[in-house]
């Protein structure tokens, strides 16, 4: 009992005979792959399939499990005839949910939200209605749970995979894990989200890790990469990947095709037996790195660190230090504090003129600012603590320019006001690398359009990291 295979499964419609008739020959090798799939799961003669789409209602800090009927048609794509209809497992859907729960994993029904606000419909999305057409067309006894993945780091969504293995297995059910995902959709001039020569460099790299069942070089695919691959099935593969957590995989790759532009890949992954945890290994490696660099942490760091944990752990703000060096209790400032978790922003507030006493307190209020305060981020969970990596710019006063050409994006940061509206932009930014880009940014953050007059503010900092 568990699980007893994963699987990835593309979702073009076109791939459906009724929809894309005679263009469903130019995908034939996917297609083929889907049909084995489905065969493939008919074979392991599952009690639910566990379908994750990326299409579904998709939420920045939470995974969405779908607990409206479980139906859908394909109307949107000229075929309103061709009709699913699946019952649910909500006993597996509660479990997963539970044991989510248990671990932080934000996990959420669909019922509880108000999906029309997000124009979503309370229907099958086509990320779960295209492979499940496979399926169904060789499959049948089986109960269904579908959900969207939530825009949560990988590791988050690979220990979610973990609890509905540990829910499966609790229950005593067989449960077969379905990742429904498209690769890059920038493969070739014309493609749906244009044209990137590094979509093919992923796809590539993507296949070849699968192959191999390389989980560290997964986790190790460049950020960059991914962004401009404009892919949508990684999250899903790292939950399916995750239902697998301890055993020991036989991966077979079915296929791999991008007639038009976005790949389609189909395979398999096989539990052998068991194997030694890939997240225990992480998170023993991740407590180490994470040791070291507590270690060689500078005063401003440790004081931004100290404070959000304080405030996330017991609610209250915690007392500035005596200890500290002389010019953090003596001297004022503006100070922003950056939070980053896997090198991508967690959180960023600060003030370009004192407001406090002294640099100190400054640091204070704005790490809990930065770390529950940023509109742009939910609040930070007490689990993401370890995690987190700081660094903290204290400001020079700005000083106002008359000219593009008195500014240089690596050494100073730029302000730009217009009446009670400003913008601000920190100095030696990843990618913010000529005046112009810098400008921009500052501008709509501001919300003043180039066109207006505005005033210009350099500023130099003296980062801590």
């Amino acid at each position: 009992m568990g699980i007893v295979g994963g699987f990835l499964m593309p979702h073009p419609p076109i791939m459906v005979q009724e929809v894309g008739g005679d263009e469903t020959r130019k995908v034939r090798s996917s297609v083929e792959a889907a049909h084995r799939a489905g065969e493939e799961i008919r074979q392991l003669s599952p009690d639910a399939v566990v379908l994750i789409s990326p299409h579904g209602p998709v939420f920045r800090d939470a995974i969405c499990l779908y607990d409206f009927p479980l139906r859908g048609s394909f109307a949107s794509f000229g075929v309103p005839g061709l009709k699913l209809e699946l019952e649910a497992d909500e006993e597996l859907r509660e479990e997963i949910i539970r044991r989510a729960e248990k671990i932080g994993i934000p996990a959420v029904k669909s019922s509880s939200i108000r999906l029309y606000r997000f124009g979503i419909r309370k229907e099958l999305d086509h990320g779960a209605l295209v492979p499940l057409y496979f399926i169904t067309r060789h499959a049948a006894d089986f109960k269904l749970v579908p959900l969207a993945f939530g825009m949560l780091p990988y590791e988050e969504l690979y220990a979610f995979g973990k609890a509905i293995r540990e829910a499966a297995e609790a229950l005593g059910k067989k449960v077969a894990v379905v990742a429904s995902g498209d690769l890059s959709h920038r493969l070739l001039p014309g493609a749906p989200a244009g044209y990137d020569p590094m979509g093919k460099v992923f796809d590539e790299k993507l296949v070849s890790i699968l192959e191999r069942f390389d989980l560290d070089a997964l986790y190790d695919l460049e950020e960059d990469l991914i962004e401009r691959a404009g892919e949508c099935g990684l999250r899903s593969i790292w939950i399916m990947l995750g239902t697998l957590d301890g055993c020991d995989v036989k991966p077979e790759i079915f296929s791999y095709e991008g007639p038009f532009g976005v790949g389609y890949c189909v395979g398999a992954f096989y539990p052998q037996g068991e194997a030694e945890s890939w997240l225990e290994k992480f998170t023993k490696r991740k407590a180490e790195e994470v040791e070291k660099m507590r270690k060689s942490e500078d005063p401003y760091v440790k004081l931004a660190r100290e404070s959000l944990e304080t405030y996330v752990r017991t609610g209250k703000v915690m007392e500035c230090p005596e200890d500290l060096p002389e010019e953090m209790l003596k001297e004022r400032a503006g100070v922003f504090v950056s939070i980053k978790k896997r090198g991508q922003l967690r959180g960023c507030i600060g003030t370009y003129l004192p407001t406090r006493k002294n640099i100190a307190e400054e640091i204070i209020m704005n790490a809990i600012s930065a770390g529950c305060e940023d509109p742009r981020f939910s609040p930070v969970k007490p689990q993401e603590l370890p995690e987190l990596v700081y660094s903290v710019d204290v400001l020079a006063p700005p000083e106002k320019v008359s000219s593009k050409e008195e500014l240089d994006p690596k050494k100073y940061g730029v302000i730009v006001k217009k009446g009670p509206r400003a913008g601000l932009l920190l100095p030696d930014l990843e990618g913010v690398d000529t005046v112009e880009k810098q400008l921009d940014i500052a501008l709509r953050k501001a919300g003043i359009s180039p066109s207006e007059d505005y005033e210009i503010f350099r500023f130099e900092v003296q980062r801590h990291h």
